[in-house]
Protein backbone atom coordinates (compact mmCIF):
# COMPACT_ATOMS: atom_id res chain seq x y z
CA UNK A 1 0.00 0.00 0.00
CA UNK A 2 1.46 3.29 -1.05
CA UNK A 3 0.77 6.97 -0.94
CA UNK A 4 2.33 10.11 -2.32
CA UNK A 5 2.22 13.28 -0.27
CA UNK A 6 2.57 16.81 -1.66
CA UNK A 7 1.11 19.69 0.27
CA UNK A 8 -2.69 19.33 -0.03
CA UNK A 9 -2.58 16.66 -2.76
CA UNK A 10 -2.72 13.22 -1.13
CA UNK A 11 -2.94 10.04 -3.23
CA UNK A 12 -3.85 6.72 -1.61
CA UNK A 13 -3.18 3.54 -3.59
CA UNK A 14 -4.65 0.15 -2.72
CA UNK A 15 -2.64 -2.67 -4.29
CA UNK A 16 -4.31 -5.91 -5.37
CA UNK A 17 -3.08 -8.86 -7.43
CA UNK A 18 -4.58 -7.81 -10.76
CA UNK A 19 -5.17 -4.08 -10.31
CA UNK A 20 -4.59 -1.14 -8.04
CA UNK A 21 -7.07 1.56 -7.07
CA UNK A 22 -5.99 5.15 -6.58
CA UNK A 23 -7.85 7.82 -4.62
CA UNK A 24 -6.68 11.43 -4.87
CA UNK A 25 -7.77 13.98 -2.26
CA UNK A 26 -8.12 17.24 -4.14
CA UNK A 27 -9.70 20.28 -2.48
CA UNK A 28 -11.45 18.05 0.06
CA UNK A 29 -12.94 15.72 -2.56
CA UNK A 30 -11.92 12.33 -3.94
CA UNK A 31 -11.00 11.40 -7.49
CA UNK A 32 -10.78 7.63 -8.06
CA UNK A 33 -9.25 5.57 -10.82
CA UNK A 34 -8.28 1.89 -11.22
CA UNK A 35 -5.22 0.61 -13.12
CA UNK A 36 -4.30 -2.84 -14.37
CA UNK A 37 -1.49 -4.58 -12.55
CA UNK A 38 0.43 -7.44 -14.15
CA UNK A 39 3.87 -7.38 -12.55
CA UNK A 40 5.37 -9.39 -9.72
CA UNK A 41 6.73 -7.16 -6.97
CA UNK A 42 4.33 -4.51 -8.23
CA UNK A 43 4.19 -2.23 -5.22
CA UNK A 44 7.97 -1.81 -5.18
CA UNK A 45 8.08 -1.01 -8.89
CA UNK A 46 5.27 1.51 -8.51
CA UNK A 47 6.77 3.10 -5.39
CA UNK A 48 10.18 3.39 -7.09
CA UNK A 49 8.58 4.96 -10.18
CA UNK A 50 6.82 7.57 -8.04
CA UNK A 51 10.00 8.42 -6.14
CA UNK A 52 11.90 8.73 -9.43
CA UNK A 53 9.17 11.14 -10.55
CA UNK A 54 9.99 13.29 -7.47
CA UNK A 55 6.91 12.40 -5.43
CA UNK A 56 7.08 11.80 -1.70
CA UNK A 57 6.07 8.19 -1.04
CA UNK A 58 5.12 6.24 2.08
CA UNK A 59 4.62 2.47 2.21
CA UNK A 60 2.06 1.61 4.87
CA UNK A 61 1.66 -1.80 6.49
CA UNK A 62 -1.82 -3.24 5.73
CA UNK A 63 -2.26 -3.98 9.44
CA UNK A 64 -2.05 -0.24 10.17
CA UNK A 65 -4.74 0.51 7.58
CA UNK A 66 -6.95 -2.25 8.98
CA UNK A 67 -6.62 -0.83 12.49
CA UNK A 68 -7.31 2.67 11.18
CA UNK A 69 -10.45 1.43 9.42
CA UNK A 70 -11.74 0.01 12.69
CA UNK A 71 -11.01 3.24 14.54
CA UNK A 72 -12.84 5.18 11.83
CA UNK A 73 -15.79 2.77 12.09
CA UNK A 74 -15.67 2.02 8.37
CA UNK A 75 -18.61 -0.25 7.59
CA UNK A 76 -18.03 -1.46 4.07
CA UNK A 77 -14.88 -2.74 2.40
CA UNK A 78 -14.17 -2.21 -1.29
CA UNK A 79 -10.98 -1.42 -3.16
CA UNK A 80 -12.20 2.12 -3.76
CA UNK A 81 -13.02 2.60 -0.08
CA UNK A 82 -9.62 1.18 0.90
CA UNK A 83 -7.81 3.59 -1.41
CA UNK A 84 -9.70 6.50 0.13
CA UNK A 85 -8.95 5.22 3.61
CA UNK A 86 -5.22 5.05 2.81
CA UNK A 87 -5.33 8.63 1.54
CA UNK A 88 -7.06 9.82 4.73
CA UNK A 89 -4.59 7.87 6.88
CA UNK A 90 -1.62 9.48 5.14
CA UNK A 91 -3.17 12.94 5.32
CA UNK A 92 -3.72 12.56 9.06
CA UNK A 93 -0.74 10.46 10.23
CA UNK A 94 2.00 11.66 7.85
CA UNK A 95 3.79 8.26 7.82
CA UNK A 96 7.53 7.93 7.34
CA UNK A 97 8.75 8.53 3.80
CA UNK A 98 9.99 5.53 1.83
CA UNK A 99 13.16 5.41 -0.24
CA UNK A 100 13.99 2.70 -2.79
CA UNK A 101 17.06 0.54 -2.38
CA UNK A 102 20.12 1.20 -4.56
CA UNK A 103 19.79 0.01 -8.16
CA UNK A 104 22.24 -2.88 -7.67
CA UNK A 105 20.23 -4.14 -4.69
CA UNK A 106 16.95 -3.87 -6.60
CA UNK A 107 18.50 -5.73 -9.49
CA UNK A 108 19.62 -8.49 -7.14
CA UNK A 109 16.11 -8.81 -5.73
CA UNK A 110 14.72 -9.28 -9.24
CA UNK A 111 17.31 -11.97 -9.94
CA UNK A 112 16.67 -13.99 -6.78
CA UNK A 113 12.92 -13.76 -7.28
CA UNK A 114 13.26 -15.05 -10.82
CA UNK A 115 15.44 -17.88 -9.54
CA UNK A 116 12.70 -18.75 -7.03
CA UNK A 117 10.11 -18.85 -9.84
CA UNK A 118 12.35 -21.16 -11.87
CA UNK A 119 12.93 -23.44 -8.88
CA UNK A 120 9.18 -23.67 -8.25
CA UNK A 121 8.52 -24.51 -11.91
CA UNK A 122 11.34 -27.08 -11.85
CA UNK A 123 9.94 -28.77 -8.74
CA UNK A 124 6.44 -28.81 -10.25
CA UNK A 125 7.87 -30.48 -13.36
CA UNK A 126 9.69 -33.06 -11.26
CA UNK A 127 6.45 -33.89 -9.50
CA UNK A 128 4.60 -34.32 -12.80
CA UNK A 129 7.32 -36.62 -14.10
CA UNK A 130 6.42 -39.12 -11.36
CA UNK A 131 2.91 -39.65 -12.75
CA UNK A 132 3.34 -39.01 -16.50
CA UNK A 133 3.95 -41.55 -19.26
CA UNK A 134 4.73 -41.71 -22.96
CA UNK A 135 4.99 -38.57 -25.04
CA UNK A 136 3.80 -36.39 -22.16
CA UNK A 137 6.61 -37.72 -19.95
CA UNK A 138 9.17 -36.93 -22.65
CA UNK A 139 7.80 -33.40 -23.07
CA UNK A 140 7.87 -32.73 -19.33
CA UNK A 141 11.39 -34.15 -19.08
CA UNK A 142 12.54 -31.79 -21.83
CA UNK A 143 10.99 -28.83 -20.00
CA UNK A 144 12.56 -29.88 -16.71
CA UNK A 145 15.96 -30.17 -18.41
CA UNK A 146 15.57 -26.68 -19.86
CA UNK A 147 14.62 -25.28 -16.46
CA UNK A 148 17.64 -26.96 -14.86
CA UNK A 149 19.88 -25.18 -17.38
CA UNK A 150 18.16 -21.85 -16.71
CA UNK A 151 18.58 -22.31 -12.96
CA UNK A 152 22.28 -23.02 -13.36
CA UNK A 153 22.79 -19.97 -15.58
CA UNK A 154 20.81 -17.64 -13.32
CA UNK A 155 22.60 -18.88 -10.20
CA UNK A 156 25.91 -18.03 -11.86
CA UNK A 157 24.53 -14.64 -12.92
CA UNK A 158 23.53 -13.85 -9.32
CA UNK A 159 27.08 -14.61 -8.19
CA UNK A 160 28.50 -12.39 -10.93
CA UNK A 161 26.07 -9.58 -10.04
CA UNK A 162 27.32 -9.63 -6.45
CA UNK A 163 30.99 -9.95 -7.42
CA UNK A 164 30.77 -6.95 -9.76
CA UNK A 165 29.42 -4.64 -7.05
CA UNK A 166 32.02 -3.84 -4.32
CA UNK A 167 29.39 -3.14 -1.64
CA UNK A 168 27.41 -6.31 -2.32
CA UNK A 169 30.58 -8.37 -2.46
CA UNK A 170 31.83 -6.99 0.87
CA UNK A 171 28.45 -7.53 2.54
CA UNK A 172 28.22 -11.09 1.23
CA UNK A 173 31.56 -11.81 2.91
CA UNK A 174 30.15 -10.45 6.17
CA UNK A 175 27.06 -12.67 5.89
CA UNK A 176 29.25 -15.69 5.10
CA UNK A 177 30.78 -15.29 8.57
CA UNK A 178 27.41 -16.15 10.19
CA UNK A 179 26.87 -19.89 10.88
CA UNK A 180 24.02 -21.31 8.79
CA UNK A 181 24.04 -18.64 6.07
CA UNK A 182 25.23 -19.99 2.73
CA UNK A 183 25.13 -19.24 -0.98
CA UNK A 184 21.35 -19.66 -1.23
CA UNK A 185 20.48 -17.45 1.73
CA UNK A 186 23.01 -14.62 1.46
CA UNK A 187 21.70 -13.13 -1.85
CA UNK A 188 18.18 -12.85 -0.41
CA UNK A 189 19.43 -11.14 2.74
CA UNK A 190 21.56 -8.77 0.66
CA UNK A 191 18.55 -7.97 -1.53
CA UNK A 192 16.35 -7.10 1.43
CA UNK A 193 18.80 -5.79 4.05
CA UNK A 194 21.46 -4.21 1.83
CA UNK A 195 24.24 -2.82 3.99
CA UNK A 196 22.00 -2.73 7.07
CA UNK A 197 20.92 0.85 6.51
CA UNK A 198 17.25 -0.04 6.06
CA UNK A 199 16.66 -0.77 9.76
CA UNK A 200 17.99 0.77 12.93
CA UNK A 201 17.98 -2.48 14.91
CA UNK A 202 17.86 -6.22 14.38
CA UNK A 203 14.40 -6.39 15.96
CA UNK A 204 13.07 -4.15 13.20
CA UNK A 205 14.48 -6.50 10.57
CA UNK A 206 12.86 -9.45 12.35
CA UNK A 207 9.52 -7.61 12.42
CA UNK A 208 9.91 -6.82 8.70
CA UNK A 209 10.24 -10.57 8.05
CA UNK A 210 7.20 -11.29 10.24
CA UNK A 211 9.28 -13.10 12.87
CA UNK A 212 8.53 -11.00 15.93
CA UNK A 213 6.37 -12.93 18.42
CA UNK A 214 3.13 -11.28 19.40
CA UNK A 215 1.92 -11.81 22.99
CA UNK A 216 -1.51 -13.46 23.12
CA UNK A 217 -3.78 -12.60 26.01
CA UNK A 218 -7.54 -12.76 26.11
CA UNK A 219 -9.79 -12.00 29.08
CA UNK A 220 -8.58 -13.74 32.20
CA UNK A 221 -6.18 -15.94 30.24
CA UNK A 222 -2.66 -14.57 30.60
CA UNK A 223 -0.74 -17.73 29.73
CA UNK A 224 -1.48 -17.92 26.02
CA UNK A 225 1.46 -18.68 23.77
CA UNK A 226 3.04 -15.91 21.72
CA UNK A 227 2.20 -16.11 18.06
CA UNK A 228 4.03 -15.12 14.91
CA UNK A 229 1.98 -12.54 12.99
CA UNK A 230 0.93 -13.32 9.41
CA UNK A 231 2.47 -10.08 8.18
CA UNK A 232 5.96 -9.42 6.89
CA UNK A 233 7.87 -10.85 3.97
CA UNK A 234 7.17 -14.52 3.34
CA UNK A 235 10.31 -14.63 1.15
CA UNK A 236 12.52 -14.01 4.17
CA UNK A 237 10.72 -16.53 6.36
CA UNK A 238 11.04 -19.14 3.62
CA UNK A 239 14.75 -18.65 3.03
CA UNK A 240 15.58 -18.51 6.74
CA UNK A 241 13.90 -21.84 7.53
CA UNK A 242 16.65 -24.12 6.21
CA UNK A 243 19.53 -22.17 7.84
CA UNK A 244 17.64 -22.30 11.14
CA UNK A 245 17.07 -26.02 10.73
CA UNK A 246 20.76 -26.51 9.94
CA UNK A 247 21.85 -24.63 13.06
CA UNK A 248 19.48 -26.55 15.35
CA UNK A 249 21.89 -28.44 17.60
CA UNK A 250 24.61 -28.51 14.94
CA UNK A 251 26.26 -25.12 15.13
CA UNK A 252 28.46 -24.48 18.15
CA UNK A 253 27.67 -20.77 18.15
CA UNK A 254 23.97 -21.45 18.87
CA UNK A 255 24.21 -24.44 21.21
CA UNK A 256 23.72 -22.37 24.39
CA UNK A 257 20.78 -20.53 22.82
CA UNK A 258 19.04 -23.76 21.78
CA UNK A 259 19.76 -25.41 25.14
CA UNK A 260 18.22 -22.49 27.02
CA UNK A 261 15.07 -22.61 24.87
CA UNK A 262 14.71 -26.35 25.38
CA UNK A 263 15.08 -25.89 29.14
CA UNK A 264 12.29 -23.29 29.09
CA UNK A 265 9.93 -25.81 27.49
CA UNK A 266 9.96 -24.53 23.92
CA UNK A 267 8.93 -27.01 21.23
CA UNK A 268 11.26 -27.85 18.31
CA UNK A 269 9.07 -25.73 15.99
CA UNK A 270 9.26 -22.75 18.34
CA UNK A 271 13.03 -23.14 18.59
CA UNK A 272 13.41 -23.17 14.80
CA UNK A 273 11.36 -19.96 14.55
CA UNK A 274 13.50 -18.42 17.30
CA UNK A 275 16.61 -19.39 15.34
CA UNK A 276 15.18 -17.80 12.20
CA UNK A 277 14.60 -14.62 14.19
CA UNK A 278 18.09 -14.78 15.69
CA UNK A 279 19.78 -15.30 12.32
CA UNK A 280 18.14 -12.28 10.68
CA UNK A 281 18.79 -10.17 13.79
CA UNK A 282 22.47 -11.12 13.66
CA UNK A 283 22.60 -10.51 9.91
CA UNK A 284 21.22 -7.00 10.39
CA UNK A 285 23.73 -6.29 13.19
CA UNK A 286 26.68 -7.61 11.17
CA UNK A 287 25.74 -5.59 8.09
CA UNK A 288 25.01 -2.39 9.98
CA UNK A 289 28.24 -2.57 11.99
CA UNK A 290 30.24 -3.82 8.98
CA UNK A 291 31.89 -6.27 11.37
CA UNK A 292 32.09 -10.07 10.89
CA UNK A 293 30.10 -12.37 13.16
CA UNK A 294 31.50 -12.66 16.68
CA UNK A 295 29.97 -15.64 18.57
CA UNK A 296 30.79 -14.08 21.94
CA UNK A 297 28.56 -11.08 21.20
CA UNK A 298 25.59 -13.27 20.26
CA UNK A 299 25.96 -16.14 22.72
CA UNK A 300 22.76 -15.19 24.54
Amino acid sequence: MDSTRKETHILGIDIAKHKFDAALILNGKYKNKAFDNDQTGYWEALASYLVDAHHEVSVVNPAQISAYAKSALQRGKTDVQDARLIARFCEREQPMLWQPAPASQRGLLQLVRQLQHLNEAYQAGQNRLKTSTGAVHASIAETVGFLAGQIKQLTAKIGEHIDQDPALKQNRALLDSIPGIGDKTAPWLLAYLGAGERFGRGKQAAAFAGLSPRPWQSGSSIHGKSRIPKTGHADLRRILFMPALATYGRKKAFVAFVTRLKASGKTPKEIVVALMRKIITIAQAVLKSQTPFNPELHAN
